[in-house]
């Protein structure tokens, strides 16, 4: 059974950090890229953060280049996103996403997502 389980989110003030977490299970991590996505209120679903399948190429949403990394453990089926100097446009139920293409056949598994909330 596929699972992708995010964890770390929460209240943060304005300039603060976060570090959110993937835990992937049931699929073969190393196969997949790994990506972050967001949504805000109101808003559509955002492209954050990719890597690829052995992270030696990311590739980030302008919004939040400089600030936020996005770097795997395949060893441990994670995937990490470090988010600094947040902001309150920030706010967003963050989703980790694992995909594939393969011989022009996508693949996607989903989480659940975490909220990150940037308020003071």
């Amino acid at each position: 059974q596929v699972q992708l389980v995010e964890s770390g989110g929460g209240l943060v003030q304005p300039g603060g950090s976060l570090m959110l977490s993937c835990t992937a299970s049931g699929f073969v991590f190393s196969d997949f890229a790994m990506q972050w996505h967001r949504q805000a209120p109101g808003k559509e679903r955002e492209l954050v953060a990719t890597i690829n399948n052995i992270g030696l190429h990311t590739d980030y949403v302008d919004s939040v280049k400089g600030r936020f990394t996005i770097f795997r453990e395949n060893g441990k089926n994670s995937v990490f996103l470090q988010m600094n100097s947040l902001q309150p446009e920030d706010t967003a139920v963050y989703y980790c996403c694992a995909a594939k293409l393969n011989a022009g056949v996508r693949t996607d598994y989903w989480g659940k997502g975490t909220l990150v909330t940037v308020s003071s």
